[in-house]
Order: structure tokens, then C-alpha cells, then sequence
């Protein structure tokens, strides 16, 4: 499929034609929400689409669809704008722009959420907590609920409830023949298994019904704080306590600087289980080595799920390099910490997610998101504040990543950086990939949906 020149795509005819049929808003170069509209999480993107077409409903996204075809337009979907990559936004085509889709309704006896494409986690979050339940979502409460659960989904959840995607009961989608089709367990089931990680290949899901669990609305969480110079011992411990710990138990690591400079290594912390048996179970953690602070205490869901949102703006500049561990080595932890230590930016941070519990237990095959065991999904993420700087902080995560990149085994395609990284889609699904590319193939044959984390069909990669 070839682009049309974005002077093709403006004609007022091709407006006029669209308008016709959209109910949402179409912005153009130049015309006010413009800008705000095609700006993302990442403030190293700034790409200009010809269109922006801001959708209100399925029938606009179908509207918005049919019409790229007609006009052979470059294709990119935002729903909350998260993806480190920028592939929300594209350069002189059309940005099918779902964040107006915002309706949200839980049904308290089933246990089951239904949310539009454009919502955030922390508005299904509050949604949710109304009535004490909540499902797998994300690690930032300003993250999309659709890249992140279309991608697997790993969140503070994921040892007791599984993985966003684990929780996902039906899809409405938008094929890219501007079809629309309701997926799930026992409808178009091939196509429920492949959204279920193989992220926004398939079609454009407009909605999406989660199973829910009854969660706070009080946990335990926060974080001990220990001087990074502690960093080796810290991390030796923290691998096989770990390890050690109940599903309802998650303990994430992070070397970064606090607001006021100062350089630490961070155990985050949440207990998912009764909160009289927090005491208990989190002993060994506080009782390990003397740390500067320990911030744990009985907070609010709402709150612990925006725990990494301060660290985390929307526009600051940034760049990204992730892969999964199966073991935290001795001379891994011995790369990681010298590493921290020549961190150019104190805005920068290194993240260990642990993969546990029920998002370890689901067997490989059962959805596209294929790499199933007890394992971390390990993160270098420079983020920095003035433009100069941005050589620097790219040469020092290149260097970082080019050291670590042997211990890793996979990687969890969310946090996929997006560039030099194609070849890496493959490793994000391991024995799936061959399955997922006969999907692509059959629902998206001519690779219309492509600024993605892409798998690409059959039908294109022969005929390259």
C-alpha cells in the first residue's frame, strides 16, 4: 500500500467526504487542539499527521478506517498515548485518535468492567474501586488501558489475578476492512487469542470487558529506601526474597535519584492479600540491612496505583531499552550498579518488574502473550530535561544495554523501544510469533495496521 501525499488528504473534497459520515472531531495542521492532540507521553516525538480524526464511536473508527483506505494513507491509533516508541502518532497520514472514547460501565454482580479504548487506568480504576474491585492495570495510572492490555499488560496485580490480558473477557474491533467484530472465548476466538498480546496488529479494539476482583479499597504499599551505595547487597536480597513471596505479595526494584538528588535503590512494595497478615509477611523485608526510609504503610488502591507517576510526565524526552531476565546474576548486579552510578540524567531511572505468581502459572499457547515463567522484566529508561543532553543519555542506555543484553531472554513487547528493534517482536513472542503471523495475515493481509510493534503478514514479507 503506497501513501498519498498529505495534499491528496486535504483536498476539501476528501474532507468534505469524511465529515459527511464522522461525528467525532477532524483536526488539521494549524487549527486549535492540534497540537495538543498529537502530543504523547514521549517528548521525543514530534510527528505531524495531515489529519488528526478524533473519534467518538466504533462507527467514526470504521468511518475513519474505510476512508484510509480509500485514500491510501500511512495509518497510526492512539488510545492513551503511552507507547514509549511514539507509534501513536505518524508523519503526514491519518492519526485515528480514540482518547474521546471514554465511557466506562461495571456491572457489580457479574464482577465484569466494559471501557472504551480511550480511557485511562487511573478513570477505570475509579470506576471500579466505587465497588471495591479492580482488575490488572498497569504500573502508571496515566497509561492507556488499551496499548497496555492489547500488549499482555503487566501490572501490580499480576501475581494473584494474571495479566490484563488474563482478565480480558471480549473485545469489540475494527478490522482493517472496516468490518466490526466481537471476540472472545467462544466468538472469533482466534482472533480474542491473538488482541490477547499480540498488541494493535490485528484490528482497532474500541472496547473492552474485563473480569474484575474484589481489591482494597486499602493495601499495603510504598517503598523502602536504601543509599544506592547499598545497591549490590540490596539487590542479592531482593532476587530471592523475591522469589520467596506469596502471589498477593509484589516487590518491584528501582535505582533512582529522589527529588531532592540523592541517589538510592528503592524496594516498591504491595500486598494484595488481608491486611492483617501484611505485618507478617513483609517482616523480612523491613528487618533487612538500614535503610534511609521505609514508607510502606496502608494506602488507598487509587494511590498505589499512581506510585510511579511523578517519576513518569507526560513530554519529557526519553529513551528506552528493556528486556526480561530469567536470574538477577552476580555479574549482572555488578554491571547494573556501576552503570547507575555514570547515570547522566537524575531524571532517569532502572526498573526490575517481577513477573510472578498467576502470570506465571498460564500456560504459553493459551494467549499471544507466549513468555510465561517466573522472570523480571528489566528497564533502562533515560529521561531528561533540555534537548542538548539527548546524545548523551541515548550513548549512555545504547552502552548500559549493550552489556546487559546477553543475560536477558525475551522482552515484553510494551516496552519495546520501537528503534532498530523489528527483529526483537519476534523474541516478544517466542513460540507463538509463527501463529501470530498466520493471524496477521488472514485479518490484516496487506499490513494496513503497521505502526505498531509489528508482525508482519505472510503476503508483505513475501513479496519484500
Amino acid at each position: 500500500m503506497t501513501q498519498s501525499p498529505a495534499s491528496d488528504l486535504l483536498a476539501p473534497e476528501a474532507i468534505t467526504e469524511l465529515k459527511a459520515k464522522f461525528k467525532g472531531v477532524l483536526l488539521r495542521r494549524g487549527e486549535e487542539g492540534y497540537d495538543q492532540a498529537r502530543a504523547v507521553w514521549n517528548g521525543m516525538i514530534d510527528k505531524c499527521p495531515a489529519l488528526i480524526a478524533r473519534c467518538t464511536s466504533s462507527a467514526d473508527v470504521v468511518s475513519a478506517v474505510r476512508f484510509a483506505q480509500k485514500h491510501d494513507l500511512l495509518v497510526s491509533v492512539r488510545g492513551g498515548g503511552h507507547n514509549v516508541a511514539g507509534n501513536a502518532v505518524c508523519a503526514d497520514g491519518l492519526m485515528i485518535d480514540l482518547s474521546p472514547m471514554k465511557a466506562i460501565q461495571v456491572d457489580v454482580t457479574k464482577r465484569t468492567a466494559r471501557a472504551e479504548a480511550g480511557v485511562l487506568w487511573s478513570e477505570l480504576d475509579q470506576a471500579t474501586q466505587q465497588h471495591g474491585l479492580a482488575t490488572t492495570g498497569g504500573t502508571v495510572s496515566h497509561t492507556g488501558i488499551a496499548g497496555l492490555t492489547l500488549g499482555g499488560g503487566l501490572g501490580w496485580l499480576m501475581g494473584k489475578h494474571g495479566l490484563a490480558c488474563d482478565n480480558l473477557l471480549s473485545v469489540e474491533i475494527v478490522l482493517a476492512n472496516g468490518e466490526v467484530l466481537t471476540a472472545s472465548e467462544t466468538t472469533n476466538e482466534d482472533l480474542f487469542w491473538a488482541v490477547r498480546g499480540g498488541g494493535g496488529n490485528f484490528g482497532i479494539v474500541t472496547s473492552f470487558e474485563y473480569q474484575l476482583h474484589p481489591v482494597g479499597p486499602t493495601v499495603v504499599g510504598g517503598m523502602i529506601l536504601y543509599p544506592q551505595n547499598q545497591a549490590k547487597d540490596v539487590l542479592r536480597f531482593y532476587r530471592d526474597f523475591a522469589r520467596s513471596t506469596p502471589d498477593e505479595l509484589m516487590v518491584f526494584a528501582a535505582l533512582l535519584n529522589t527529588p531532592d538528588g540523592m541517589p538510592v535503590i528503592a524496594l516498591l512494595v504491595g500486598w494484595f492479600g488481608p491486611l492483617s497478615d501484611a505485618e507478617h509477611q513483609l517482616k523480612p523485608l523491613r528487618e533487612f540491612g538500614t535503610p534511609l526510609a521505609d514508607l510502606i504503610a496502608e494506602v488507598p488502591y487509587l494511590q498505589h496505583q499512581a506510585i510511579f507517576d511523578a517519576a513518569t510526565p507526560h513530554g519529557m524526552p526519553r529513551y528506552w531499552k528493556s528486556g526480561n531476565l530469567p536470574e538477577i546474576q552476580d555479574d549482572f548486579i555488578e554491571i547494573v550498579t556501576t552503570q547507575a552510578a555514570r547515570q547522566p540524567s537524575p531524571f532517569s531511572f532502572i526498573l526490575f518488574f517481577h513477573i510472578k505468581g498467576a502470570a506465571a502459572r498460564v500456560d504459553s499457547s493459551k494467549t499471544a502473550f507466549g513468555l510465561r515463567e517466573d522472570q523480571w522484566d528489566f528497564d533502562i529508561v533515560s529521561q531528561w530535561m533540555d534537548p542538548a543532553d539527548a546524545q548523551t543519555n541515548i550513548d549512555w542506555t545504547r552502552t548500559f544495554w549493550s552489556q546487559v543484553e546477553p543475560f536477558t531472554k525475551g522482552v515484553y513487547v510494551n516496552h519495546l523501544g520501537g528503534e532498530d528493534e523489528a527483529t526483537r517482536v519476534r523474541a516478544a513472542y517466542g513460540p507463538n510469533y509463527e501463529r501470530l503471523v498466520a493471524l496477521k495475515t488472514k485479518y490484516d493481509p496487506e499490513n494496513f495496521l503497521r505502526l505498531n510493534n509489528n508482525i508482519v503478514p505472510n503476503s508483505v514479507a513475501n513479496s519484500l
